[in-house]
């Protein structure tokens, strides 16, 4: 028991923890920042055709994402079931993401090239999936109190954060010309041994208690991995997810459209100069939010980090044109990247409460599972900001030739890809804003959620209170003598 807190305690484990979330927050950045833009600029694929490989990956996640989740919850291994597949896992995650950035050559028709590219991402999600549903399951079964997993996910949201920002520069500085496709590979191997070595930090770094495999047949997967959207905190904290991580997407997946075809300053450093502000602001505020959200709560961090973003994002109303001041975008973008880390603070950290509240429905602890479905809305929000981007664009008159021979696009064009960059995420926070109030738990409500396992589970023998009785019907949505039932996790 010793040895467990001085290893709670130990900057080191939070650092280890940490690590395998630079190729969580790296490669999304990555696809959602450049997948497009090679497949549309380098590629010549039309907008909307490019913008519907995301989405079909997401639509294989439903599959592969619920498997995922059960497999590690039934898997017995000396190292732990979850850190099993995080070792096997860094190898596949590095092949798979380096696959995606193979040209197949422009004697290829586009049909060939829609659907080489299409397996290719589909791999890669796999190959994700193996990686991060066991890692977003890990934390629960590594520490129980609420604010040690706090400092945890903080901490895991800082090399998140470092991640996006190796992710958004290291491809600035090599991809001079985006109409190119021989720079996308380089980067790509680049991450591939990046993201090998972090995996495997966070591997080696980190335990797992072991556990009671959880004994639900694959005929159940789909079944038992729906069911934890019966939980109403689980329900808020997906809206959250889906809301919050998609108003990220928008600004990084038209970051190179704004920059280069409605400012028409890619070239000349600027383009990294806008990626920097955008992610080292992010790396800043990640650090200040977790020390703030050690004082306040959970939810804090979104709630007042998005109201602030908002303003900034309408501000770009008045310099979205050539010409315009870079200096006040930079300025402008840099507060944008302290609202999205005030986000991705939220959400990580409340995710790794989601299997409490879950065990107390089901009287299972399924921490694989529910990470699982959390990851795949993850995948959801990307799949689809990406393909909402690609229609988007193509209706304000996106033109692909134009985009691929490195001439400008009409100005039409260009002032509709700025109303979507602005206007798309702000939409998105307001509503990630709304679910976040909602959101049920703090750290009371928690508190309450963990002596109330341990009742049902004979390791107290208190009664609970009316109080206490309120909070876990809130917290869960169920009436409290339809708690602990092993049917709530296998009946839909």
């Amino acid at each position: 028991m010793k040895d467990i807190k001085q290893r709670e305690n130990s900057l080191w484990s939070r650092m280890s923890y940490g690590f395998a979330d630079i190729y969580g927050g790296g490669a999304f950045v990555v696809i959602s920042t450049f997948y497009t833009v090679f497949l549309t600029k380098a590629l010549g694929m039309p907008t909307a055709l490019a913008g519907t490989i995301p989405l079909i990956g997401k639509i294989w996640d439903a599959i592969t994402d619920p498997i995922m989740g059960n497999i590690c919850d039934r898997t017995r291994s000396r190292f732990g079931a979850k850190r099993f597949f995080i070792l096997v896992g860094s190898i596949v995650s590095a092949i798979t993401f380096v696959l995606m950035w193979i040209s197949i050559g422009s004697g290829s028709s586009m049909t060939a090239k829609y659907i080489f590219y299409m397996l290719m991402y589909m791999l890669f999600s796999t190959g994700f999936t193996i990686v991060m549903v066991p890692y977003n399951g890990l934390l629960p079964d590594m520490v129980d109190d609420y604010t040690t997993r706090a400092r945890f996910s903080g901490t895991r949201m800082i090399f998140s954060t470092f991640g996006a920002i190796l992710a958004g520069l290291i491809p600035t500085l090599l991809i001079k010309d985006n109409t190119k496709a021989g720079p996308y590979l380089t980067v790509a191997l680049i991450f591939g041994i990046i993201f090998l070595i972090v995996i495997l930090l966070t591997f080696f770094g980190t335990w797992e208690k072991q556990k009671e495999v959880v004994k639900i047949g694959f005929g159940q997967s789909f079944i038992q991995s729906l069911t934890v959207y019966k939980s109403r905190s689980f329900l808020i904290f997906i809206a959250i997810f889906l809301f919050g991580q998609g108003a990220a997407d928008f600004v990084t997946g038209l970051a190179v459209y704004y920059v280069d075809d409605v400012l028409n300053a890619y070239g000349g450093g600027r383009f990294t100069y806008l990626m920097a502000v955008i992610l080292l602001s992010q790396f800043v505020g990640t650090i200040i939010f977790r020390f703030i959200m050690a004082k306040t709560s959970k939810k804090f961090p979104l709630l007042a980090g998005f109201p602030v973003r908002i303003i900034a994002t309408l501000a770009l109303l008045f310099f979205s044109h050539e010409g315009a001041s870079f200096t006040v975008i930079l300025i402008l973008s840099f507060i944008i990247g302290l609202g999205m880390a005030g986000s991705s603070t939220t959400i990580y950290a409340i995710l790794a409460d989601m299997a409490d509240v879950d065990e107390l429905i089901t009287s299972i602890n399924r921490p694989g599972t529910c990470s699982a479905m959390a990851t795949f809305i993850r995948k959801i929000a990307t799949g689809i900001s990406t393909a909402i981007i690609g229609l988007l664009l193509s209706w304000v008159g996106y033109d692909e030739m134009l985009a691929s021979s490195g001439a400008r696009q009409a100005f039409s064009t260009q002032r509709g890809i700025a109303m979507i960059y602005i206007f798309a995420p702000i939409v998105l926070m307001v509503f990630a804003i709304i679910f976040t109030a909602l959101f049920p738990m703090k750290q009371r409500e928690f508190n309450i959620i963990k002596k109330e396992i341990a009742r049902r589970k004979g390791e107290d023998s208190s009664e609970a209170t009316p109080e206490e009785i309120q909070v876990c019907e809130k917290v869960t949505g169920f009436k409290f003598d339809k708690l602990w039932n092993r049917d709530n996790a296998l009946k839909f």
